[in-house]
């Protein structure tokens, strides 16, 4: 037996070190917390129509959380540009997962914001966004059959990916599409359930670890969302039996806050942020004894959800958000 006494060839450090080109890896975990912005500007939009107060800020608010959803949209759509293939990457982590989706979400919710300046906008922005949100949930259940079994467990991002959807009927009802509304509706309603059933068996037999412990914020979220939407569809027995079980859950969230919370800060956090304003908004939508409940989720959320989000956002430039929720690089 011979040794070979060449020593192993490893490529040349680089310098100055590489640095990856512009948005080559944008991560996903921003696209949350900017829908909880969205969905907060919304509720604060609500809310002042509720009280009959000036719409001009909620519009100015509007305006430049939309630009920001812009900005990062654009920023993610270079870095799948560049290389197509990241969008796999990112789905197959959850906050690559949860992140695309909030994306699209995000999109929808833009197309409501915007309709009310210019349908034709609004409605262009809407058929992409819900475009976009089919073929991103799609590409995330070919990827989960591809999966050994164990890999395939069920979680709370499910509800982004699969029920997500139920954001479209809201800016579809203001562009007068009734008939796409109510389908959404329809459609969307047992999926939620399914996922809730099989959550809450799969929570029985093991607890989720700390870190991942913020994902079940989302469980709220499709709770919140069906009962807005039933409201805006004239369902007032079914937003009735949505919006108690999001309040009741939104309890149940609050009590075990620390539990929940008990990593620390983390990107993660951004899963608090959509749900909250979603449910804010639900209850301003209701009306009558949930008025003033939804008025005081405003006023929490408007201390809240921008704090978190920035938290997050400011961890963009410079990449360190990237490496710490594993996006792909282009």
């Amino acid at each position: 037996m011979t040794l070979d006494a060449r020593p192993k060839r490893y490529p040349p450090p680089e310098f100055p070190p590489r640095r990856p080109k512009l948005f080559a890896r944008t991560p996903p975990a921003v696209f949350p917390s900017i829908l909880g912005l969205l969905g907060l500007v919304s509720a604060v939009r609500l809310g002042l129509g509720r009280m009959g107060w000036d719409m001009g800020p909620g519009d100015l608010a509007a305006g430049l959380v939309v630009a920001l959803w812009a900005f990062a949209a654009v920023a993610y759509g270079v870095k799948v540009a560049r290389r197509p293939g990241v969008v796999m990457e990112d789905l197959r982590v959850l906050p690559g997962r949860s992140g695309l989706a909030t994306l699209t979400m995000g999109g929808m919710v833009t197309a409501g914001l915007v309709a009310s300046y210019s349908a034709p906008v609004g409605s262009v922005l809407l058929v992409l966004a819900l475009a976009g949100h089919a073929m991103l949930a799609g590409l995330l259940v070919r990827l989960l059959l591809s999966l050994p079994a164990e890999a395939r467990a069920v979680n709370p991002t499910l509800h982004l990916s699969l029920v997500g959807f139920i954001v479209g009927a809201g800016p579809a009802l203001a562009l007068g599409w009734g008939g796409l509304a109510e389908a959404l509706f329809w459609a969307v309603m047992p999926v939620a359930m399914v996922i809730w059933g099989l959550s809450a068996a799969q929570f029985a037999k093991a607890v989720p670890p700390a870190p991942l412990r913020p994902f079940l914020a989302i469980h709220l979220a499709p709770a919140a969302l069906l009962a807005l939407v039933a409201g805006l569809l004239g369902k007032p027995g079914l937003a009735l039996v949505f919006l108690a079980l999001g309040a009741a859950y939104g309890l149940v969230l609050l009590a075990a806050g620390r539990w929940v919370t008990a990593s620390g800060p983390s990107p993660l956090w951004g899963a608090f942020t959509f749900p909250l304003a979603a449910l804010a908004s639900a209850m301003l939508v209701a009306g009558g004894a949930w008025l003033w409940p939804g008025l005081v989720l405003v006023a929490v959320g408007l201390g809240v959800i921008p704090a978190i989000a920035w938290w997050v956002l400011k961890r963009w430039p410079g990449g360190k958000l990237a490496a710490v929720t594993n996006a792909a690089e282009a």
